[in-house]
């Protein structure tokens, strides 16, 4: 069993998609372990993004996942990191497919309501920052 992180970040949680990203999960065999409603704080938000901390986006980044609350969720099962990215679609919306959550909700790519672990590593790194051990089933 796999586990990945995925927030629905600030403007998914605006656009009341929190429901919409769960149940697709679920209705793909996933499960959710762990959901909670949460402001990120900027400490988290530059941990999270550590990887882009050199770039010149990279204080927007922080600047928009603490904007407003996100879903923090663990989501586990076989292969759970490659369902969920496919799942979500391309990071620019513009080239996520139809069916996918980015491709049937986002249009830019600052906004792109959802976003999950891209590795083990990332994931395992990604859930520490925002769970404890207890709070994952």
């Amino acid at each position: 069993m796999q586990q990945t992180l995925v927030l629905v970040k600030p403007d998914g949680v605006k656009k009341n998609l929190i429901g919409e990203v769960v149940s697709r999960f679920e209705a793909r065999g996933l499960k959710i372990s762990a959901l909670k409603l949460m402001k990120i704080t900027e400490e988290q938000a530059k941990f999270h993004y550590a990887e882009h901390a050199e770039k010149p986006f990279f204080g927007e980044l922080v600047e928009f996942i603490t904007s407003g609350p996100v879903a923090a969720m663990v989501v586990s099962g076989e292969n759970a990191i490659k369902a969920v990215r496919g799942m979500m679609g391309a990071t620019n919306p513009l080239d996520a497919v139809p069916g996918s959550i980015r491709g049937d909700y986002a249009l830019t790519i600052g906004e792109n309501i959802v976003h999950g672990s891209d590795g083990e590593e990332s994931a395992a790194r990604e859930i520490k920052n925002f769970f404890t051990a207890e709070e994952i089933y």
